[in-house]
């Protein structure tokens, strides 16, 4: 259940907030990689493709959560040539309001391509992003008239650390959802992301990264952080609660396989957003996993659509009239 989420208050997403240049190479990575070869790389991949589209972690998360009725406030730096960017956010209903504004650098910048197999080689440039330690988050509170949850998705690492400390001080609750920036943290920096963390968002990879950083096994981290959600691709995902058996859920069938950029974004939106209605942990991956469908059916992390009708026929083809109908009161409501 949404057992820590206090609905009248309101959800803030942290994060990255980009631009993506979006590739799509017509072939295979590994045709290409010589595995004597790895440690002195230089390759080049012909794109067919280039779609320019809106992105990072937090703007998909929110943007995601606003599709589904709420009204998330996105926490995040940006540069000067976001105006653009920021009204069709607002026109969405996502609350941009708390938005940093850098007078130096660019929005960031997401550059990635994707191969025939789905595999992805991306660039990442931070600019405006590492503006996002000047934060805090009080100010944030005060104008909302408090946080419900706190999702601190990937950042500037020194502005999630920042963060993350500074909603254990203020009695926050927080999901960590630190996803791409593992690769470059330690394991006392992970720890401290996740000590003091409501729930844990991670995919299979960086769950095994997690505990090959800092040591600890699935029950430890759960002494630590009573909830766990790790998404498995195309096996659907699992969720783990402390002294419970652990829920697996399925993915739900894709019409069509445009673009994986995004999936775990909205994954995490939709779960998010089931946790707000106060549904079982069940439905709320249940709910993640319909609203990251519409995303893998489009190139673009924001560019799905839907009807609140739509989404709970999708979802109860996939899991049942009953959890159709669990879904619909809530979607109509939002």
């Amino acid at each position: 259940m949404g057992r820590w989420l206090n609905t009248v208050m309101r959800v803030v997403v942290t994060g990255s907030i980009a631009t993506d240049h979006l590739m799509t190479f017509p072939g295979r990575f590994a045709d290409s990689l010589m595995k004597e070869q790895l440690e002195s790389v230089s390759l080049s991949f012909l794109a067919t493709d280039l779609q320019v589209r809106r992105g990072g972690s937090a703007a998909n998360t929110a943007f995601g959560m606003a599709r589904l009725g709420l009204v998330p406030a996105l926490v995040g730096a940006v540069g000067e040539d976001f105006e653009d960017y920021r009204s069709w956010l607002d026109r969405h209903g996502v609350d941009t309001h708390s938005v940093h504004v850098s007078d130096v650098h660019q929005t960031a910048r997401f550059v990635c391509t994707t191969d025939n197999d789905g595999n992805q080689i991306a660039t990442f440039y931070a600019g405006a992003m590492q503006d996002a330690r000047l934060i805090e988050l009080e100010p944030v509170a005060d104008r909302l008239g408090g946080i419900g949850m706190l999702l601190i998705s990937p950042n500037d690492p020194v502005a999630m650390t920042n963060h993350t400390q500074e909603a254990r001080f203020r009695g926050i609750p927080f999901a960590a959802d630190p996803s791409q920036q593992l690769s470059s943290m330690g394991g006392p920096e992970i720890l401290d992301l996740l000590d003091g963390a409501a729930m844990l968002f991670s995919n299979e990879y960086e769950s095994a990264l997690i505990h090959e950083r800092t040591g600890l096994t699935d029950d430890q981290i759960l002494d630590r952080v009573p909830l766990r959600v790790t998404t498995l691709g195309a096996k659907g995902a699992i969720v783990r609660r402390a002294g419970e058996p652990p829920i697996e859920v399925g993915v739900v069938p894709e019409r069509a396989k445009a673009d994986p950029t995004g999936v775990g974004d909205a994954f995490r939106a939709g779960f998010v957003a089931g946790m707000a209605w106060g549904v079982g942990d069940e439905r709320c991956a249940q709910i993640g996993s319909t609203l990251a469908a519409y995303v893998i059916e489009t190139v673009g992390t924001q560019e799905y659509e839907f009807t609140p009708a739509e989404f709970t026929q999708r979802l109860a083809a996939a899991y049942g009239s009953a959890a159709g109908d669990d879904v619909a009161a809530h979607l109509t409501q939002g």
